[in-house]
């Protein structure tokens, strides 16, 4: 039998060529996008690996213990610090209960933690060889997931043993700390105190100098009285007795005992006021504070400073009468001299040295400001120059503590002390204290 053709054949064979072609394609996209999701899975699981390690590596690295548990209290995962401090392996402690390693009555008090959020607990760990650990300080706090659902709790905790070395090493370092900070600023105020010598021996001199000559005057008049009233009781004739009385000068010496002894008296006191004021600056109860005439003792910090300077510097003193504050006059006189001398310091060798102190009340604040024309400040040592030992004397001529002693001082008073350079040259410092 022949066979018959079939119209349209070659159309039929086209179409059947074309699906597998597309079947091909669609095969080929389909294994590229397999092999693509198997390098991105490979990539991820490598990081994942990464991240596990380096989560391994942290917590085994932990000092503290570290102990995750499941909501029902079972050991999920334990860190080396609490295999070491207990003796157990870690096959030993998961999937046990929290009871392995702490007491019943103990363990209770960590359930509360799942709901309450950090707490705090004190307990004795169980130890491999039956007995227990020293006391530990435990944190507990509750696990949360990507949920917020609560799939169970971390403890951290640490030996009290530890926590208290490390506490006492702390304190003895504290306790070192402030004893070199006392006497640093101990070391500050017999510096302050010798910037005063010289001032102080000056003005001690004068009266104590006039007091001495007053006295080798007065011996020599008793040595002339005594002679003439020797005279008289041993019986000497009138006009005798009347030549030595005219020869020894008696009449011009009786007339001049009473400015000798009003001028000896005057001298005496003003000793006794110098050591007064003196005495008013000592440290030896900075906690008795008293109403301060701010501007009083700006001047008197003046005086004495200026009678130790080598040079003459003008002073122009712009300060009201009264300026009244509550302090401890001997620190803020300390404070007065430190910020005076610095500033005469810093202008050794200015053409016309000059200080300007000024004085107002704002508010409820006192406001000091000493300006000097000299160089200034630095711009960039702005902010350090209350910095412990900072200074631009050179060595040997200052010890970098006066700022910051100052500052100290002042912060104690309840108030500020601020540096800045004035606008038409020369630093200048503020005192904010508060009013009384």
């Amino acid at each position: 039998m022949d066979a018959v053709p079939v119209a349209g054949g070659e159309h039929v064979g086209g179409l059947a060529e074309t699906a597998w072609i597309e079947v091909i394609k669609k095969m080929d996209e389909v294994y590229s996008d397999l092999i693509r999701y198997e390098v991105d899975l490979e990539r991820k699981n490598a990081a994942l690996e990464q991240t596990q390690q380096f989560i391994a590596s942290v917590v085994a690295s932990m000092s503290d213990i570290l102990v995750v548990c499941d909501p029902k209290g079972r050991i999920l995962q334990v860190n080396t610090a609490l295999l070491g401090l207990t003796g157990f392996a870690a096959a030993e402690l998961i999937d046990q209960p929290l009871t392995v390693l702490l007491r019943e009555e103990d363990a209770r008090g960590f359930r509360p933690c799942y709901t309450e959020g950090v707490c705090e607990r004190e307990a004795r760990l169980k130890s491999k060889s039956g007995g227990f650990t020293d006391l530990v300080a435990m944190n507990c706090s509750p696990r949360l997931d990507r949920q917020r659902r609560l799939p169970g709790m971390v403890i951290v905790g640490r030996p009290v043993g530890e926590l208290r070395r490390a506490y006492e090493e702390l304190h003895r370092a504290h306790g070192d700390l402030k004893r070199t900070q006392q006497q640093l600023v101990q070391s500050e105020k017999m510096a302050s105190i010798g910037r005063l010598v010289a001032g102080v021996a000056h003005e001690l001199n004068n009266p104590i100098s006039f007091v001495y000559g007053n006295v080798h005057t007065l011996s020599r008049y008793r040595d002339r009285l005594t002679h003439y009233l020797d005279a008289v009781h041993g019986g000497c004739s009138g006009q005798d007795l009347e030549e030595l009385r005219h020869r020894m000068k008696i009449d011009a010496l009786m007339a001049d005992l009473g400015p000798l002894i009003e001028g000896t008296l005057e001298g005496a006191e003003r000793v006794s006021e110098i050591v007064a004021n003196l005495r008013r600056l000592s440290f030896v109860n900075p906690s008795d504070r008293t109403g301060i005439n701010l501007s009083e003792l700006a001047r008197n910090a003046i005086k004495w400073v200026l009678k130790a300077t080598r040079y003459r510097v003008v002073v122009d003193d712009q300060l009201p009468a009264e300026l009244v504050i509550d302090g401890t006059e001997g620190p803020l006189h300390q404070v007065m001299v430190n910020l005076l001398q610095n500033a005469v310091d810093a202008m050794e060798g200015v053409p016309e040295p000059a200080i300007w102190v000024s004085g107002r009340r704002v508010g409820d604040q006192i406001l000091l400001v000493l300006r000097d024309n000299g160089p200034g400040i630095p711009t960039d040592d702005l902010l350090k120059v209350f910095d412990p030992f900072y200074t631009t004397k050179a060595v040997g001529k200052g010890t970098g503590l006066g700022l910051w002693v100052s500052w100290s001082i002042i912060r104690d008073h309840g108030g500020a002390l601020e540096a800045a350079n004035a606008p038409d040259g020369g630093a200048a410092f503020t005192i904010t204290l508060p009013a009384r």
